[in-house]
């Protein structure tokens, strides 16, 4: 018995329900901060490499862009990866390669062992990421899945934009090599937190797709090489065969997703949801855009405006304030409104705001003016990662959770990639073109970056001013998106009876019956469909019936024109040779009608029809000391039908149903403790108006039902 329950023990503990969901989002959340501000925490940082390290722009952009690479190709694998080995054991193990490699940049003594380093932590961030996402919708049932993927999406935008705060205040306090080291401490209190707090999913055995992930991968590294040395390249020949090789290892990723007769590292009918494709699209988006607009940002803060690592990281702090004060209102909103109107206003001020930061990055614009684009910035981002993380889920079956997050976390990397490659590539051709020289640097001046010459101040500033309107013209291309989002509005009805009901008029959302109340009563609930099969009457076996010439019992039996069989003289398996001594400590009782009314020392409780006036003596239980007789006065009673069978004891004209119950005396009655069976059809008491009490619905809808009545068609 004690290894039994140790097993149950151990089964609980792996099931979802086990643990606290919340305690497990904070504890997976940990990570996942940890390795977004990871993402844009080098910007900052970036002049002070460069300074360090003696090396050029492409170089020190490589340092992001390498981790944001190996980042994005091992997304897609790692989410099915998950689904094989379990949300926590993959979210444990590159939560540990992400710390170790951290530790590895922040030793670092040259950029190409910190490009190294950074590649490896990209691969640990990659393991980790799709977990989060697959364990929220795993953890989390239906209506309270808004809130907890409103926190991992404030969570992603507030990291992503802390990310140069905190650089900023790091560089400027203890150099750049802290920026990674800090990153220690973190991991292992991540680590230890999820250990204790994330539970253990059920795992499915799937196969790995590797031609899936090679052409991927290659695919993915031959675009964003070829987008960010093609400038240095001065987009030679080559470069340009590179792109073509990239987008047609693309697409034959794509055609081998839809003829792989085994496991396909992407399902492609997980795109057959419109709303799924649409977020994807949008968290690209937002994606490119982040990962943008910071890169001009800080090299303008420093080399420009003239400011410490420290104060041109504060610049970041009204984007994260605004982003982070209204992640709780977007994130009721989320579950109220359709996306549409909510991820379209934010893509809408992000793309405003972005324009009109272009516009006041001049070598003569006060600090002060760049706080209110920056703010509205953070205002937009509020507005577009939780509802987009809400959207792309909600509708996703348990066995593509993984797979879904991988698609979308891998989106988002993709986007980020992008965006630094296609800044690098965009900013260097917007520098080369304004700054005298065709933005040649004299030999030896390789890390002079903070020490910008003032005559060269206005024209590099024009250059970082053009290259943020790549970022504003593609958050258009959110907008677009968020048109044709459809939402919970426009979502059908669910068809299987008993699943889910509408749980208030002007929102088809649906929701589970068992999340429909909302308190602590226990109570059985039962729904009636119109095409229930009507269960079968109870079988009883027939009590045979007694012998000719008993007469022991006449005292107790009312004898009637009906077949009432009268008991044998045995009783629960034994003989019974007098009945008395079952009746010693009974309460008298009162019976008959009138003037025959008569007290009898029994408990009887029955109603015995006269077959000639269908006139029925009502019996009470009365305990006397004694006393006078009551008299009772009779009462006529209809029959009662249900579903072919009598109901409490009252015969029916002529013989009874083949399946009806056979009666029983009432020596029966009066012995047996036990209480029969009901005949009724479900059970519960069955009222075609049900009363509005607390367990009620009101809203009308046919098929709802409370804790004391339901509807039922006869």
């Amino acid at each position: 018995m004690t290894a039994a329950i140790e097993a149950l023990r151990r089964v609980r503990a792996t099931t979802p329900q086990s643990a606290n969901p919340w305690h497990a989002l904070w504890a997976m959340m940990v990570g996942f901060f940890m390795i977004l501000v990871d993402a844009t925490i080098v910007a900052v940082a970036n002049p002070s490499i460069m300074d360090d390290l003696r090396t050029d722009y492409d170089a020190v952009i490589w340092v992001t862009s390498a981790y944001l690479l190996a980042y994005a190709v091992p997304l897609l694998l790692a989410g099915r990866l998950g689904d094989r080995y379990g949300p926590k054991n993959l979210y444990l193990v590159g939560l540990l390669v992400f710390t170790a490699a951290s530790l590895w940049c922040g030793l670092a003594g040259t950029v190409e062992v910190l490009i190294a380093a950074r590649v490896v932590q990209g691969v640990g961030a990659a393991l980790l990421t799709p977990q989060t996402l697959s364990a929220i919708t795993r953890l989390f049932p239906a209506d309270r899945r808004g809130v907890a993927l409103s926190i991992w999406g404030a969570t992603a935008g507030v990291a992503t934009l802390v990310g140069p705060l905190a650089g900023g205040l790091l560089v400027g306090g203890l150099g750049w090599h802290w920026i990674f080291i800090v990153n220690v401490p973190i991991g292992i209190a991540g680590l230890a937190l999820a250990y204790w707090f994330v539970p253990s999913l059920p795992t499915e055995k799937r196969g790995f797709d590797v031609p899936g992930v090679v052409l991927s991968g290659l695919g993915m590294f031959l675009i964003v090489f070829a987008l960010q040395e093609g400038q240095s390249h001065d987009w030679a020949p080559w470069i340009w065969g590179m792109v073509a090789a990239g987008v047609g290892a693309m697409a034959g990723f794509v055609y081998w997703q839809s003829v792989n007769p085994g496991e396909p590292l992407i399902p492609l009918r997980i795109f057959r949801d419109n709303d799924f494709s649409l977020s994807n699209l949008g968290i690209s988006v937002i994606g490119f855009a982040v990962t943008a607009m910071i890169l001009p940002l800080m090299f303008y803060a420093q080399a420009v405006a003239g400011l410490s690592p420290t104060r041109a990281a504060l610049l970041t702090a009204p984007m994260a304030i605004a982003s982070g004060g209204l992640a709780p209102v977007v994130g009721k909103l989320v579950d109220r409104f359709p996306p549409t109107p909510i991820v379209g206003f934010g893509f809408s001020a992000l793309a405003i705001a972005l324009t009109w930061l272009s516009v006041e990055m001049t070598d003569t614009t006060p600090i002060w003016r760049l706080v209110l684009p920056l703010a509205l910035i953070g205002i937009g981002m509020a507005f577009i990662w939780s509802p987009l993380a809400a959207t792309a889920t909600r509708h996703l079956p348990p066995d593509l959770a993984g797979a879904g997050s991988g698609v979308y976390n891998t989106m988002r990397q993709v986007g980020g990639v992008l965006g630094s490659a296609g800044m690098a590539a965009f900013m260097t051709s917007r520098i080369a073109a304004e700054m005298p020289g065709g933005g040649a640097r004299p030999p030896g001046a390789e890390g002079a970056i903070t020490a910008l010459p003032e005559q060269l101040q206005v024209p590099f500033s024009a250059a970082l001013s053009q290259a943020l309107l790549l970022p504003a013209f593609v958050s258009l291309l959110g907008v677009i998106a968020a048109l044709f989002l459809r939402g919970y509005g426009r979502e059908p009805a669910p068809t299987v009876p008993g699943s889910v009901r509408p749980i208030r008029r002007g929102d088809r959302r649906p929701r589970a019956d068992h999340d429909y109340f909302r308190d602590d009563d226990d109570y059985v609930e039962y729904t009636v469909e119109w095409d229930d099969p009507v269960p079968a009457a109870p079988v009883v076996p027939p009590i045979p019936p007694p012998p000719a010439d008993d007469t022991s019992t006449d005292r107790f039996v009312a004898h009637v024109d009906h077949p009432l069989p009268a008991p044998a003289d045995e009783w629960r398996g034994g003989p019974v040779d007098s009945w008395e001594h079952l009746l010693e400590d009974e309460p008298s009782l009162v019976v008959g009608a009138g003037a025959d009314a008569e007290v009898v020392d029994a408990v009887v409780d029955f109603a015995v029809a006269d077959a000639a006036t269908d006139v029925h003596p009502v019996v009470e239980p009365v305990a006397v000391e004694p006393i006078e007789p009551i008299a009772v006065e009779p009462v006529a009673l209809t029959p009662v039908r249900q579903n072919g069978s009598v109901l409490d004891g009252l015969p029916n004209d002529g013989p009874p149903p083949a399946d009806d119950r056979p009666w029983r005396s009432m020596l029966d009655l009066l012995l047996d403790k036990e209480t029969p069976p009901a005949p009724s059809h479900n059970g519960f008491h069955v009222d075609d108006q049900p009363s509005g009490g607390r367990h009620s619905r009101g809203d009308g809808d046919a098929g709802t039902y409370g804790k004391h009545s339901m509807p039922f068609r006869e």
